[in-house]
């Protein structure tokens, strides 16, 4: 392969896994771009896991022997199968050398292995009709993070030393792209993340109630919101420190990431200050209604809190249509209002007040072009 073909694979190497959103886009891109770099017919990425002293591998590509998935949920190997991850990179390392790549063949051991001892992977490769892969370690910050791993079907040309060079360099752009996956990762979930408490913050609410209102609209599945004011945390603060008050935020996180958990896949988030949501996509409203007084019970008992205030809104009661975001969190929140001025000690449930429902009336009083909650909402108008 002459050196500008080589030189373009590494430019789409590297430019397919910038391209990617989210790490298994980015395992994918690596493994694929590598296979064809390589002019492999298979290729697959692993992380090793020191923890568990295994290589569990992240993705599959190419051509799939049977019981290969494409992203596996299993698929892992004890490294005591691989000495030249436990005994022969490492002493390479030690002697000063880099991590360089290395060819086997179904024909022998691997490079390095001990006299007459057939290697997991040269089995592999007779038991799934390879006949030569190259395997190249995936250094990240001077550690082994995992491997890159390429075959070509028997009866293809057997990989060779310029081969294994090549893979050496792939192999550093596939730990740069992680590395920059990982960071896009990291940032994302602080982007979507409330500082203080660990939970969702206002903006992943945003996003997930716009997506889950689609839904309702498209499919009919009960989406739920809980919404909640945390009494006596101005007291706290004026009196105690804000230091304190934070702790008290904290703890009342921990209580409503607690109830939230008693709906399979509900969504906790700290809005900002005082207030908190619930997020609920597929529960029934009254197992949200059940979760919510959990949580008005829980916080009642906080040491240095007064309770909570808390209002409910469901697509599945009786509050009218619900076209946007918007609305239900109108609802949620004319809920939680109406809690708060009768300093109920139980959540009140929009649409659950009869035929004139007081709640729905207050959501739906606002005038043309004002969202009649007390705090701004980003949603998409009804």
């Amino acid at each position: 392969m002459g050196e500008d073909i080589r030189l373009a694979a590494v430019v789409a190497l590297a430019q397919g896994m910038a391209a990617a959103h989210g790490s298994r886009e980015a395992w994918r891109a690596a493994a694929a771009g590598a296979c064809r770099a390589l002019g492999g017919s298979f290729a697959a990425l692993s992380v090793w896991e020191r923890e568990l002293g295994r290589l569990r591998v992240l993705v599959n590509v190419g051509e799939r022997a049977a019981g290969e998935e494409e992203f596996p949920e299993g698929e892992a190997y004890p490294v005591h199968q691989f000495p030249e991850i436990t005994e022969f990179l490492h002493e390479r390392w030690a002697g000063g050398g880099e991590p360089n790549a290395w060819v086997e063949t179904a024909e022998g051991p691997a490079a390095g292995g001990r006299p007459g001892y057939v290697h997991q992977r040269v089995a592999a490769l007779r038991r799934r009709g390879r006949g030569s892969c190259v395997v190249a370690p995936i250094v990240l910050n001077g550690r082994a993070w995992g491997e890159l791993y390429v075959a070509r079907p028997t009866g293809a040309p057997v990989f060779g030393r310029e081969d294994a060079d090549f893979a050496t360099v792939l192999a550093a752009v596939v730990a740069a792209g992680i590395a920059q996956a990982e960071r896009l990762e990291e940032a994302r979930r602080l982007a979507f993340t409330d500082a203080l408490t660990g939970l969702a913050n206002r903006r992943a609410v945003d996003a997930r109630l716009d997506e889950a209102v689609d839904r309702h609209k498209r499919d009919g599945v009960v989406v739920s919101l809980v919404v909640c004011d945390l009494n006596g945390l101005k007291r706290v603060n004026d009196t105690r420190g804000h230091a304190v008050g934070d702790r008290l935020l904290e703890r009342f996180g921990s209580v409503l990431s607690l109830c939230g958990a008693m709906l399979p896949g509900a969504l906790a988030a700290r809005l900002g200050g005082d207030e908190f949501c619930l997020l609920a996509v597929g529960p029934s409203a009254d197992d949200v209604v059940r979760a919510a007084d959990e949580l008005c019970r829980r916080a009642g008992e906080l040491e240095l809190g007064e309770g909570v205030a808390c209002g409910v809104a469901s697509t599945a009661d009786p509050i009218g249509p619900v076209r946007s975001a918007r609305r239900l969190f109108r609802l949620a929140d004319a809920a939680q209002y109406r809690a708060k001025a009768e300093r109920a000690e139980r959540p009140v449930v929009a649409g659950r007040g009869g035929p004139d429902d007081p709640v729905v009336r207050l959501a739906d009083a606002a005038p043309p072009g004002q969202t009649g909650e007390r705090r701004t909402f980003r949603g998409r108008q009804p």
